[in-house]
This record gives C-alpha cells, structure tokens and sequence, in this order.
C-alpha cells in the first residue's frame, strides 16, 4: 500500500469512532471511492457488515452503532426510544426490559435500511415511524463505547411507551416510571405536551403525573395543551377517570391502594 493510501486509511480511522457502521455511500462522498474501499479490504483494514457497510476489522458492532451511522451519515431521526431509551438513561427502575429487545422511533415516513434489517445485532429491533411527536424535540445525546448518539429523554421516552399501550406496553409498568421521574424539567415537559399530536398519549401522561403528585406538574400551562374533547376508552373493563375523560386499568385508578 502506498504512503498516500496509509495516510488517507489513518485520516478515516482517526475521524470514525471505534464500534461503528461506515457506509459506502458516505464514504465515497468523502473521497474514499469503491475502488479504494475494495483495496482496504482486501489489505484487512475494513471489514463488510452488510450490502455497501463497512465497519472496522475486527471491530465489534451493536444495532447502536449503526444507529450513530443513520444518525451522523444519513441525517435520520431513528433513535433508541420507549423502555429502550429508559433503560439506557438509567430510567427504567421499575420498567420490565429485556437486552433482546430493542425499541426504535422514527419520523413518519422513515424506514430501516435493508442492511440494518437483515443484520443480525443479536436483539429484536422492533421499530416505530410515527408522526405524534416531532423528530428531534425530548431527545439526549448518550455515551456508548466510543461515540455519541441520540435517544429519547426520560419525558419523550414515557411517552413513546404511553404510545405504544395498551396493546405493546403495560400502562402500570408505565405508571411505575412516571413515580420516579419526579425532576423532569417543567419547560420541556410543556414543548412536548403541546408538540404531541395523540390526545390519547397527553391524557395518560398527565393522568400519572397527577396520580404520582409531581410538583412539576404545577408549573406547566395546560390551557396551552389541546387536550381534545370527548371521552377516550384506553382499557376495557377500568376505571373512568372525569379530570382526564378516560378509562384506566383499576390499579391505576386515583383512589386505588
């Protein structure tokens, strides 16, 4: 290999974190065309994960490192969100979570490549494109390994789960995470409940944060919260609610021991 090639393989080892997916595409675009790729590998510097992917040899890649690469080379909103985005911020005490399982959102229209599909990360991925809350609001930077990447915060992440219920997550489970999320930020609280376009999501959300008696709860602005009209049936065979106008599970209910 020429010394011109040797400082140029460095130059991409020194730039991309440890742990990550390169794609081909982005990597022509930064003069690391085909050709050279193909002489990278054949010389044991890079390893193909999947279709035009390329990762470091040897290298160890989970589904968050080609999460950082949908994230910082294809400019995509996919992120670690729900009990997955709780249980890496360390918000999930109470939340039943398996490491098999891997819950992603994305923005309305959004789809998981091929390669990532395909790959085996050796966790269910099990993803969400929806439109209820935008893309890039209630989201934290996470460090893992080498890189930093983007996944929900604790008030996005109880809100996706709030989502998902009944039917894809337990309201009682979610209940549980809402009892410790007693320093939530009133500000970012608000932006997300008035961003929020699921009556259902916003109802249930400060149903269990005045169940849980959250002094947050105080500062925000409801009149500013379009909380829609009209009853919603969230469970069959529950507990009406008249503050919120839903029905809850009877553990759940305000005056339930």
């Amino acid at each position: 290999m020429s010394v011109r090639s040797a400082t140029k393989i460095n130059q991409l080892l020194s730039d991309v974190p440890a742990g990550v997916v390169m794609l081909s595409a982005w990597l022509k675009k930064r003069g690391y065309g085909p050709s050279l790729q193909q002489r990278y590998r054949e010389n044991g510097w890079l390893e193909a994960l999947g279709n035009r992917v390329l990762k470091r040899a040897g290298d160890e890649v989970d589904y968050l490192g080609a999460l950082y690469a949908l994230q910082t080379q294809l400019g995509s909103s996919i992120h670690p969100g729900g009990r997955t985005a709780l249980n890496l911020t360390r918000n999930a005490h109470y939340l039943e979570f398996s490491t098999k399982r891997a819950v992603l959102f994305g923005a309305d229209g959004e789809a998981l490549p091929t390669w990532f599909k395909n790959h085996d990360w050796g966790a269910k991925i099990d993803f969400h494109a929806s439109k209820f809350l935008p893309p890039e609001l209630g989201l934290v930077e996470l460090e893992h390994k080498a890189f930093t990447l983007k996944v929900s915060g604790a008030a996005r992440a109880l809100m996706e789960c709030l989502y998902l219920a009944p039917k894809d997550q337990d309201l009682v489970e979610c209940y549980e995470v809402m009892e410790g999320l007693n320093n939530l930020r009133p500000a970012q609280v608000q932006k997300l409940l008035e961003a929020c376009g699921s009556i259902k999501v916003k109802r249930l959300f400060l149903f269990m944060a005045n169940k849980a008696g959250h002094d947050w709860l105080n500062y925000l602005k409801l009149d500013r919260v379009d909380l829609g009209s009209g009853k919603r049936r969230i469970v069959n065979d529950g507990v009406y609610d008249a503050t919120y106008l839903i029905t809850v599970p009877r553990a759940l209910a305000i005056d339930a021991e």
